[in-house]
């Protein structure tokens, strides 16, 4: 096989672009390559891929047996996870714009990474600049609606481990204190719907549901904007409402779902999809996610 050059003029790669180019070596080839084989099919010299593929090896995005490597269940939960939230972002879309046109204030999809909330979808017009979001960002999900929309239906070990990682005050009005923020979370539990005021940004105000069945959330939706304070009980019925469309769209209203939060090691929750090589082969063609 012809080893892939490098034009003339051509700046070198970054580590990133020449680790992308060994982990697409597997993309057409058999399920085992050893060394030689992914340098003919990356073009990467053998030094350097050696040292990428013992460092994928450690991130668990490949696995070695002997001479042989293998795509790894790191890159297979990766893949999985990117297909679900392009999966939850195309139903929920029509949904997040029928929410944007009857209200009239911004709308967002968010979903729960560690100790953040990351925005998967952004609806809204130019009187919305004024809210400082956009798609593929992050927040710290205790001072926001969505996130704590999304912890009040998650396993307590959860909620503990994002006050563990602090609740540091971003506005005088953040939520600070660990019981404090436990009852929030009680209350948003009891009305299917939190609030933000102020609690993350002077001046914008936030109101989000869960996207859930019965058991545990793997998403938001908020309504925001600056100075809406004064309509939030009023939209919290149409966020619930979208919420609930949305989970529809995805798994339909019979759809069976688990009662309680799983433990850490259960199968995944309803709406997460196994892993497969199908996912993670879409994973490694979605440039957006890489």
């Amino acid at each position: 096989m012809t080893t892939p050059t490098v034009e003339a003029g051509c700046p070198p790669l970054s580590l990133l672009e020449k680790a992308a180019k060994v982990l697409s070596a597997f993309q057409s080839a058999g399920p085992r390559l050893t060394l030689t084989e992914v340098v003919q099919r990356s073009g990467i010299r053998r030094s350097s891929a050696h040292r990428i593929l013992d460092q994928l090896v450690q991130l668990r995005w490949l696995e070695r047996e002997g001479r042989d490597y293998r795509l790894g269940m790191g890159m297979l939960e990766l893949g999985a996870m990117a297909s679900h939230h392009n999966r939850l972002r195309r139903a929920a879309l029509p949904h997040l714009h029928a929410l944007h046109e009857s209200t009239g204030h911004l709308v967002h999809l968010t979903v729960l990474d560690g100790a953040e909330v990351v925005y998967l979808e952004r609806i809204g017009g130019s009187d919305d600049s004024g809210v400082p979001s956009r798609t593929g960002g992050r927040l710290p999900a205790y001072c926001t609606a969505s996130g704590k929309a999304i912890l009040a239906f998650s396993d307590p070990a959860v909620t503990e481990q994002v006050i563990g990682h602090g609740l540091r005050p971003r506005t005088p009005r953040t939520i600070t204190r660990p019981d404090t923020f436990r009852g929030e979370l009680a209350m948003a539990r009891e009305r299917g719907v939190a609030f933000d005021h102020e609690e993350g940004f002077r001046g914008v105000f936030c109101v989000a549901a869960p996207l859930r069945g019965a058991g545990r959330a793997i998403a938001a939706i908020s309504v925001s904007g600056n100075g809406v304070h004064r309509e939030l009980e009023r939209i919290a019925p149409a966020v619930r409402g979208c919420a609930r469309s949305v989970w529809q769209a995805m798994f339909g209203p019979g759809r069976l779902v688990e009662k309680q939060p799983q433990p850490t090691g259960a199968a995944p929750a309803p709406g997460f999809p196994q892993p497969s090589m199908d996912n993670m082969m879409a994973w490694l063609r979605f440039s957006d996610w890489m």
